[in-house]
């Protein structure tokens, strides 16, 4: 018999705020994290905006030295991890470390690193490249830092499928925990691609919004008007525990981790499929898991990227799936307010899914003024929508044709 999965902690660094209850209040009071760059000069850049997470620091959870040797990306999922744990309230001291672990999804892993290292070897030579240069850009390297900080020993690896990468990450703790292998995992995606290299690399590809005189109004899912998806940084981590445990020790539980689905488009190495088919396996393989029909979903976090292909090809996912019950649900894209994530974005929407089921009441997409009319469900457009939310899904799909959708639910 399958054992049941709760989220008992939850944890995020984002460009719209860095502490979760902060993060939510700005979600429904429709705010942007979305600004000219701070991160770096933009001067000979395309596009010079983005979602850098500038306001934080790792002072108080992370020692300096420590936090020197490890890249932006390790950070923020140390940062969000550690803020999970403290949510959770759970003492890994008590608890068997071989039972416990940590899996992790990256698009990309430790983008700066890389960048710094190369100027470095280019300007001084090899011999300046600093020894930390490989534990620092490794795509594992945040789940082994966070595994060694809180001595878990149980699975720990690393998932790199792209924006899908956080989702599937959260599914494989999912499974992990339903079948045995571990009774805790601490979960999600970490994102650090705000760097030169990568605007220039997304920009050139004509992936990206170029709404440069416009900033918080160039994510704008399901609208007419859009352009391209916003570059953003951060990281989302969750504590997923086997529901028995987390009831015995009385653990604050946002939700129950229903059902995992994952898919391949096999199309196009950055398109999704134009009729939605592979979003829509992943999207049925997680009803079918959870052993729910479409109308048990009463919100959905769309992935909406805000590209004209993307959110056209999920409205039709959305549809085949959901069939009459896709215009009774709500759906919505936070990227709206803190653009893509990449890597860490499913993290953070589940997250924010939790705490829309949490207080009854769906999150906007802000920005939708000219809705596509090719994209005609109920986007909750621009203003928070109170509703009975009793479960909730959350889409993630990557270039590479990387799809996974998870479903979660009240206890």
């Amino acid at each position: 018999m399958k054992r049941r999965v709760a989220v008992t902690g939850i944890g995020a660094i984002t460009s719209l705020g860095c502490q979760v209850e902060d993060l939510w209040k700005k979600i429904l009071a429709g705010k942007s994290g979305i600004h000219e760059l701070r991160a770096f000069d933009t001067t000979e850049h395309k596009v010079k905006f983005g979602g850098d997470v500038h306001d934080w620091s790792t002072d108080g959870k992370i020692p300096q030295r420590d936090s020197k040797r490890i890249d932006r990306s390790t950070q923020f999922a140390m940062v969000a991890g550690i803020d999970a744990v403290d949510d959770s309230g759970i003492d890994f001291k008590a608890i068997d470390p071989y039972a416990c672990g940590v899996i992790i999804g990256s698009g990309i892993g430790g983008l700066n690193a890389i960048e710094e290292q190369q100027g470095r070897m280019r300007l001084k030579g090899p011999d300046k490249v600093s020894p930390f240069t490989i534990p620092k850009l490794m795509i594992n390297a945040a789940c082994g830092q966070l595994s060694i900080r809180y001595g878990l020993r149980g699975p720990n690896f690393a998932v790199a499928t792209a924006c899908a990468s956080a989702t599937n990450a959260m599914g494989d703790a999912f499974r992990a925990i339903q079948h045995g292998d571990c009774d805790v995992v601490l979960t999600g995606g970490t994102e650090a691609a705000v760097t030169p290299m990568g605007m220039a690399g997304f920009a050139n590809m004509k992936a990206l919004s170029m709404r440069n005189d416009d900033p918080t109004k160039a994510s704008r899912p399901f609208d007419s008007d859009r352009d391209g998806f916003v570059l953003s940084e951060g990281a989302g981590i969750l504590v997923f525990e086997e529901l028995e445990l987390a009831q015995a020790r009385g653990a604050k539980i946002y939700g129950e981790i229903l059902g995992y689905g994952a898919s391949a488009d096999a199309g196009h190495i950055t398109q999704p499929n134009a009729d939605g088919t592979g979003a829509a396996r992943a999207m049925s393989g997680a009803l079918r898991d959870g052993g729910l029909n479409p109308d048990d979903v009463d919100y959905i976090n769309a992935h909406g990227t805000s590209t004209p292909l993307g959110d056209k090809a999920e409205t039709l996912a959305i549809k085949r799936v959901y069939e009459s019950h896709a215009y009774k649900a709500n759906v919505s894209s936070t990227k709206s307010q803190l653009g893509h994530l990449l890597g860490a974005s499913g993290g953070v929407e589940l997250v924010l899914s939790l705490l829309a089921m949490r207080d009854q009441v769906a999150p906007p997409t802000i920005n939708l003024e000219t809705p596509d009319p090719d994209c005609d469900l109920n986007y909750t457009p621009n203003t928070p929508q109170e509703r009975t939310i009793r479960r909730v899904m959350s889409n993630s799909f990557g270039f590479g044709g990387h799809n996974a959708s998870i479903v979660a639910g009240q206890v």
